[in-house]
């Protein structure tokens, strides 16, 4: 049986849409402080919308929400609790705080319709949030506003309070975009003789020029298009809390069970938290690094159909150069790792360094770093060794006129890992292959 103290949240999103970064961090929010208060975190769909809910936008929250790690302990759809609003509707109008008001159609120009307001005595409505402190407003300007299109069909601010009363929500952790929504809710509330819940206003999530995130924004901003692009879940959920909220020192990196434990919802800031796509860039690079080489290794696959012993030995370069593994598929599909696979296209001309036009001499540094690398031994051709023995002569006839051509020769990109690093991976045998068909195209 549950204990009737116990906290409980909850996210409700209208399935109208993808599950939005700022729907998805007010459920994390909601979900922290009931897990830290061992309470119950519940997800309702306020589907009621006919007309724009869409059982595939309802599919993209409810696994959206899971991908993130949110595990709802119940979930609720208001489409099959219609009898329950119908009930609270009744009570309103037999207690004369509701009345039904014959009106013609917004829809149907010239259709009467039967619709029911709340009787309000325009009082002022005064309420403490946990992140705002005392907030307070006349109501008088609302009027006996519209609470159910007919006894069947209630609005958002009647199934709302009836919802939340009925499923005992504590808290309501949201938006301050629903500010100016508490007043009419606490009216309701009023009427139907039931507990005020606790309300809390977070922060709204602001684009980089302060405007509020939109569809339009320059970053994505539903959570399917961040799976898309790869981004590790637990890494978007700590870039996430740390919109709007910080534990009070410099510490950026929590796993999900330590933010339950480091939590506090009145350190929550007031100001808007502005979205900033490099520093979760930088959160999901510090992710990648501390995932083991066989997980790294099966998420660089799932992009890159080629040979894994090769594979293996790309993956540190490729780890360097990514934000998510999304961009390894990107790579893949430039062709940016190509070389690593297959023999590069050029013309003998892209071998020259900036303004040198005599290709004999470079066709000369590429044989005098063949014979270098013939002399190492298989065991000790890697980075390191490859520089050792090279390092001295590039500074001698000049670096970027030996190691140009050398990388160049090797990857055919203007863009590509130094030589030493491609020699390491290619192995002797494909480098030094490499260098002398450059040698051969030269000559």
């Amino acid at each position: 049986m549950r204990n009737k103290n116990q906290i409980k949240t909850r996210i409700a999103p209208s399935p109208t849409g993808e599950l939005h970064i700022g729907t998805a961090r007010s459920a994390l929010f909601n979900y922290l402080f009931a897990k830290q208060n061992g309470g119950e975190f519940i997800v309702r769909i306020e589907d009621t919308d006919k007309e724009r809910s869409k059982k595939k936008f309802e599919k993209d929250i409810i696994e959206g929400l899971e991908w993130l790690g949110l595990k709802s302990d119940e979930l609720f759809k208001q489409s099959e609790r219609t009898a329950i609003y119908k009930k609270h509707i009744k009570k309103m109008l037999d207690s004369e705080t509701a009345y039904l008001s014959k009106e013609e159609s917004k829809a149907e120009k010239g259709k009467q319709i039967e619709v029911v307001r709340l009787k309000n005595k325009g009082k002022k409505v005064e309420f403490d949030d946990m992140i705002r402190g005392k907030i307070e407003f006349d109501t008088t300007e609302l009027g006996d506003f519209v609470i159910a299109r007919s006894i069947d069909e209630p609005l958002y601010h009647l199934a709302v309070v009836v919802d939340d009363h009925e499923m005992n929500i504590t808290h309501i952790i949201r938006g301050e975009d629903h500010i100016s929504n508490t007043p009419r809710q606490i009216l309701i509330q009023e009427a139907l003789g039931i507990n005020r819940p606790k309300y809390a206003h977070i922060p709204l999530i602001l684009a980089s020029d302060r405007s509020k995130m939109s569809k339009r924004a320059e970053n994505a901003t539903s959570i399917s298009e961040y799976r898309k692009k790869g981004y590790i879940s637990s890494a978007l959920v700590n870039y996430m809390a740390l919109l709007g909220w910080n534990p009070g020192n410099d510490r950026e990196l929590f796993s999900l069970d330590e933010l339950i434990k480091e939590f506090d919802l009145e350190k929550i800031h007031k100001g808007g938290a502005v979205f900033d796509i490099e520093k979760l860039n930088w959160f999901n690079r510090e992710y990648i690094k501390k995932m083991s080489n066989e997980e790294i290794f099966e998420n660089i696959k799932e992009n890159l159909p080629y040979e894994d012993e090769i594979l293996e030995k790309v993956i540190p370069i490729i780890v360097e150069r990514i934000n998510t593994f999304g961009d390894v598929k990107k790579m893949a599909e430039e062709g940016e790792l190509d070389y690593y696979f297959k023999k590069p296209e050029y013309e003998a001309e892209d071998l020259l360094w900036k303004t040198e036009t005599d290709l004999n001499v470079v066709a000369e540094h590429l044989q005098i770093v063949s014979d270098s690398l013939e002399k190492i031994s298989d065991n000790k051709f890697n980075r390191e060794g490859i520089k050792n023995v090279i390092w001295k002569y590039a500074e001698e006839k000049g670096k970027g006129s030996v190691l140009w051509p050398m990388r160049y020769a090797l990857s055919g990109r203007n863009k590509s890992p130094d030589p030493f690093q491609l020699a390491e991976v290619l192995g002797k045998e494909e480098t030094i292959s490499r260098l002398k068909s450059a040698i051969d195209k030269i000559e």
